[in-house]
């Protein structure tokens, strides 16, 4: 991975708030297609890389309280470890409305960086599992590819079991 430009960090505020943190990184883009029914998945076949090691970004309500959520697209959140995670005690997804809102970001291409409000985030704790963690760069078709104790340390994340193995949801 390589240290990027400003100019040539795809413009989002997840590839800005890289560039100013120093974090090495790399732009992975694709061709988006309108018709895709799982973003995760699809940026992982697109790019060719393991549904294990694409991780999507997920908001949620923790006790009222907006959260992200981190787990590779090969598995779904439990919500239940979530909101232990985050020391809550009940866990629901959030409207889209509601996370678009709070990120800045349209669903589909929430990015855990650079999001509009600093929110509370947990990470599955695979995402150590290699070097390398691929992540929405803050838009459809563009992912961006950096190292696993970056991503924890940017976000400011608790690292948790919040992954269900199984079908995405």
């Amino acid at each position: 991975m390589t240290k990027k430009s400003h100019a040539s960090t795809g413009g989002t505020p997840a590839t800005v708030a890289l560039t100013r943190a120093g974090a090495p990184f790399q732009l992975r883009p694709y061709d988006h297609d309108a018709a895709a029914t799982s973003y995760g998945e699809e940026a992982a076949a697109a790019l060719g890389l393991s549904s294990d090691r694409v991780f999507k970004t997920l908001v949620a309500r923790v006790d009222e309280r907006l959260v992200v959520a981190v787990v590779p697209v090969s598995g779904s959140l439990d919500l239940k470890a979530l909101a232990a995670a985050m020391g809550g005690k009940r866990a629901a997804m959030a409207e889209p409305a509601d996370a678009e809102r709070a990120t800045g970001y349209v669903v589909g291409g929430i990015s855990p960086l650079g999001t509009r409000t600093a929110l509370p985030t947990a990470i599955d704790e695979s995402v150590s599992d290699d070097v390398v963690v691929h992540v929405s760069a803050g838009r459809r078709g563009l992912q961006v590819s950096l190292a696993p104790a970056d991503l924890v340390r940017l976000t400011r994340a608790t690292v948790a079991p919040i992954r269900r193995p199984g079908p995405s949801v």
